[in-house]
């Protein structure tokens, strides 16, 4: 066995034994603030349905159930399976642009997490490879094109109880700023298309398009209609960038992603992590916050630019799972990264970080690579 393939080994064995660790905190940490409060009675069913995600979907005969709390102690003791919560809320139009989150506190077992009928995030897995994930606090980002500022939103809550206790059970449920996120020039979390397998045109083309799936970044691939999948995947997005931006002092930064990457900006890479082209995992990668400066001239203000992401994973969870993501000045990535833990090889301190990323700039193109 290769030392590759033990430290694999050792990393499934930590994964079952996932369930057995120590609780997340039960509280959010003062990075938080808190801007709506969603303790209080939410809409409750069991059962199952897929039209439950949906904002229209009539949930007027449902129950109403007090959040957090065990469903046991709301009327429904006894009952394991399938339930749904559904909660009607408006947020304010003063709050866009602001790095918003959903905080759902501890629930038993597995839950799904959609807001107006738009994946956001799911924890646990799902049967027939079923793993409880009773003892993590959960917190989901939530990207601004799936919210409707100044609008109703409905935010719907799969949730599976494998026994004993089940439902959303304690936490400070609300919708929550994270303030030690960098300050976006621009945010590009949100709906990107993905494209299982791996062709090179795809930097630069979608091909035929209609094969392309719209699906949430930041999240794990298998609960957007790719479960069970390994290997290669691309993720294109489309997007404006206003005229008023600096296009040469920005970084792009697109958080963790589970293995390797290989990223493309207008068609041009700017940087990689791991051994894409060899499909060779080492095991850390997956913990690697990618930061990769967009070299001069390359991004279009007051126009259309195209990001494409092409993607190996290797195994279990896949895809641009965690964020931050989007573009931000160099500056603000320095101010970020001084607060936030350093990937494994790289110096501690915010300098001595920001020397490690340059020596990793390739003269004369700029292709910054990530080992």
């Amino acid at each position: 066995m290769t030392c590759a393939s033990l430290a694999r080994a050792l990393l499934m064995l930590t994964l079952a034994l996932a369930p057995l660790a120590a609780p997340s905190p039960a509280q959010p940490s003062e990075e938080w603030e808190r801007l709506i409060d969603l303790r209080g009675p939410w809409r409750f069913d069991i059962g199952d349905a897929p039209d439950r995600a949906e904002p229209e979907y009539d949930d007027g005969n449902w129950e109403a159930l007090f959040v957090p709390a065990r469903w046991e102690d709301e009327g429904f003791f006894g009952y394991d399976g399938v339930a749904w919560y559904r909660k009607r809320v408006v947020i304010p139009a003063d709050l866009a642009g602001r790095a918003l989150f959903l905080h759902l506190g501890r629930i038993d077992d597995i839950d799904e997490v959609y807001v107006n009928g738009l994946f956001v995030g799911r924890t646990g897995t799902w049967a027939p490879h079923y793993q409880t994930a009773y003892h993590v606090y959960r917190i989901y980002q939530l990207p601004a094109d799936v919210l409707r500022f100044g609008e109703e939103n409905v935010i719907a809550v799969r949730v599976y109880d494998h026994g004993l206790e089940g439902g959303i059970l304690e936490g400070r449920i609300g919708i929550y700023e994270n303030r030690a996120l960098p300050r976006f020039a621009l945010d590009l979390a949100g709906r990107w298309q993905m494209q299982p397998g791996d062709d090179p045109a795809w930097r630069n083309t979608y091909g035929d398009k209609t094969a392309w799936t719209t699906v949430t970044v930041p999240a794990t691939w298998e609960p957007q209609g790719f479960d069970g999948y390994d290997g290669y995947a691309w993720y294109r997005k489309r997007f404006w960038v206003p005229e008023d931006i600096d296009p040469d002092d920005l970084v792009l930064m697109l958080g963790k992603i589970d293995d390797l990457d290989e990223t493309f900006l207008n068609g041009r890479p700017i940087g990689h992590t791991g051994a894409i082209d060899e499909a060779r995992v080492e095991g850390h990668e997956w913990q690697i916050v990618r930061a990769y400066p967009v070299p001069p001239g390359l991004l279009r203000p007051g126009a259309y630019n195209t990001l494409a992401v092409r993607v190996y994973d290797g195994m279990i969870d896949g895809g641009i799972f965690e964020g931050p993501i989007g573009l931000v000045t160099r500056r603000e990535a320095a101010r970020w990264m001084e607060r936030t833990p350093p990937p494994p090889d790289a110096p501690s301190s915010t300098k001595g970080f920001w020397r490690w990323l340059w020596d990793r700039i390739d003269a004369p193109d700029g292709y910054h690579r990530r080992y």
